[in-house]
């Protein structure tokens, strides 16, 4: 979801039809209209070009194809590229965190800017800093304790590329040292070759050559070398741009993963100063060491005089050294890097994963409303549990590891005395009962939530052990009050801490609800089975067929490949260190 004047800001104009109107952008769900990318205007509808004014259905909405954006247009989100846009005049329809568009504790609206020509990024940032300021003023209860950033596009927080900037960090530094260890051999190959050589280089002192001339010919001769090997290098990054994705194709449906690589003048320029550099590196010493001839011995020895002296000798040493320390740095950094992926894969997520499955039914596109998706969700979940082999089933708004992340928002702690710059937030998710039995995770006080804890009942939430330990510390949380958007819960029950989006985060306040309290249309539905997973996918076809002909599974897979998937970028930087 776009504001109507993304297109327009960004300087995007698609190839087909139009961008977003002013008008488009305001109402709910007055305007069903839609921009699609290119690739899905390929794939999709074969490059019809009568595509404007066609529809389809989007989220149980029909929405008229009013754009194609342009083919290298993947969207901002850095890493990700979307099949279409619409307004945000069609939060509605697509989005059913809880949050409006006017609710001031939502956090999930990115916005972009243009710095104005002579504006600095930090003259850009004290401005913002100074609005959020004044923001906090007016709205403690929503904004006190956030700020607002200003970052680089690659920067913002719903991109993917942020996920594999450190990958791409620690393979520069390596790539640097393997460019200095090959600069020393060559360097090595080079003043070897220079024995071979020794004769000429007497021969053109003895007839007027310089040593200045020696030097820039050989220079030049490790320069076309460097050249060669620069060459060879962009035509096999240009093979390999689209390397990250094929060597790690995230299994999400819905997300297309696209790192593009491209080569453009940028890159030309590093490689040329890379060129240069190194040719600086390997070439300037050698050749300056192979002009130092001692021409009168060399003439009275008839061309077997010293080239270098022991100079020379110094130098291959030192070179030989620098290889060897080189090699060592590399070698003893991918052991780490080895043993640290390994500690993370052995690392539980605190959880069951191989033996709980994971499946998707989408509801949205098949039109379901509220009342509808429910009375199916609940059918299916009595199905699925009577089902052989299987121990227990659960809803759950989020997934653990997967892209989406739980939902966020500012909370209110009854009795809790906050600082004056502390604005008390908190992770949570909705989930069904059974959903702690179902993965495994231990409730260390309280109870599981129940059938009963419905939209009739009285608002009721589990905390994890840290939110526990942070605002009642010492103290039982059980019969506490919490207050979200506007509405009271009651602590039931507190559950163990548990990884929900990486194995890398920090350990953070985590709440959860129950998603007959808040129901939403889409739910991912949780098994945990004794049987294989072919077998349990293909029984649960059958009851969700036998609820509706139309509707079908699908992304059903086990939840330890979901959290493999968010392991990616580890196992990627150890295969780029391998390679």
């Amino acid at each position: 979801m776009v504001s109507a004047n993304y297109f327009d800001a960004l300087g995007i104009r698609p190839i087909l039809g139009r961008g977003f109107r002013p008008e488009e952008g305001t109402g709910r769900n007055a305007h069903p209209v839609t921009v699609i990318s290119y690739m899905t205007w390929k794939n999709r509808y074969k490059g019809d070009p009568d595509i404007i004014g066609k529809t389809q259905y989007m989220n149980g909405v029909q929405h008229t194809i009013i754009g194609v954006a342009p083919e290298r247009f993947h969207g901002t989100f850095i890493g990700y590229s979307f099949n279409f846009w619409v307004p945000t005049s069609m939060q509605e329809t697509f989005d059913n965190t809880g949050y409006k568009l006017e609710d001031r504790g939502a956090r999930w609206i990115e916005g972009y800017a243009f710095l104005k020509p002579g504006v600095t990024q930090r003259q850009a940032q004290a401005e913002l800093s100074a609005i959020a300021k004044r923001l906090e003023n007016d709205y403690p209860q929503t904004d006190r304790g956030h700020e607002v950033g200003l970052l680089p596009l690659w920067k913002t927080p719903f991109n993917a590329a942020g996920g594999i900037s450190t990958t791409l960090g620690i393979t520069a530094a390596v790539v640097f040292f393997v460019l200095l260890i090959a600069c020393a051999n060559v360097s090595n190959l080079l003043l070897a070759r220079s024995l071979l050589r020794r004769h000429e280089m007497t021969m053109r002192l003895a007839l007027g050559a310089g040593r200045r001339r020696l030097i820039k010919q050989l220079f030049t001769e490790g320069l076309l070398l460097s050249l060669i090997a620069a060459l060879g290098g962009i035509a096999v990054a240009y093979w390999s741009r689209n390397a990250l994705v094929l060597a790690f194709p995230p299994s999400v449906p819905g997300i297309t993963i696209d790192y593009p690589g491209q080569l453009d003048w940028r890159v030309l320029l590093l490689s040329v100063a890379i060129c240069v550099g190194s040719t600086m590196l390997f070439a300037l010493m050698p050749a300056i060491q192979s002009s130092h001839v001692d021409l009168s011995g060399a003439l009275k020895s008839e061309g077997a005089g010293v080239v270098g002296g022991s100079g020379r000798s110094r130098l291959r040493s030192a070179l030989v050294l620098v290889q060897v320390s080189l090699s060592f740095v590399l070698l003893a950094g991918t052991g780490l890097l080895l043993q640290s992926l390994q500690r993370m894969q052995n690392t539980s997520p605190g959880f069951f994963t191989n033996n709980v499955m994971v499946a998707v039914v989408d509801l949205f596109s098949a039109g379901y409303n509220l009342d509808r998706a429910k009375i199916f969700h609940t059918q299916l979940l009595d199905r699925v549990r009577a089902l052989p082999g299987v121990e227990s089933a659960a809803l759950t708004r989020v997934m653990p590891f997967s892209y989406n992340p739980p939902s966020s928002a500012p909370i209110e702690i009854d009795g809790y005395q906050s600082a004056p710059d502390e604005q008390p937030n908190a992770d949570y998710v909705q989930v069904s009962e059974d959903y702690f039995s179902t993965l495994g995770i231990p409730l260390v006080a309280g109870r599981e939530f129940t059938r009963n804890d419905d939209e009739n009942s009285p608002r009721v939430a589990i905390i994890n052990e840290t939110m526990a330990a942070k605002y009642w510390p010492g103290k039982d949380p059980l019969g506490q009050r919490l207050k979200v958007k506007d509405t009271w819960m009651q602590i039931v029950g507190v559950a163990k801490n548990v990884y929900y989006e990486t194995k890398l985060e920090a350990p953070r306040s985590f709440f959860y609800v129950p998603v007959r309290q808040n129901f939403f249309v889409g739910n991912t539905l949780l098994i945990r089975t004794r049987e294989a997973p072919a077998a349990i996918t293909n029984a649960l076809a059958r009851e969700v067929h036998a609820l509706d002909p139309t509707l079908a599974p699908y992304a059903a897979d086990r939840l330890q490949e979901a959290v493999d998937q968010r392991g990616y970028t580890q196992r990627l930087a150890v295969t780029l260190l391998a390679i």
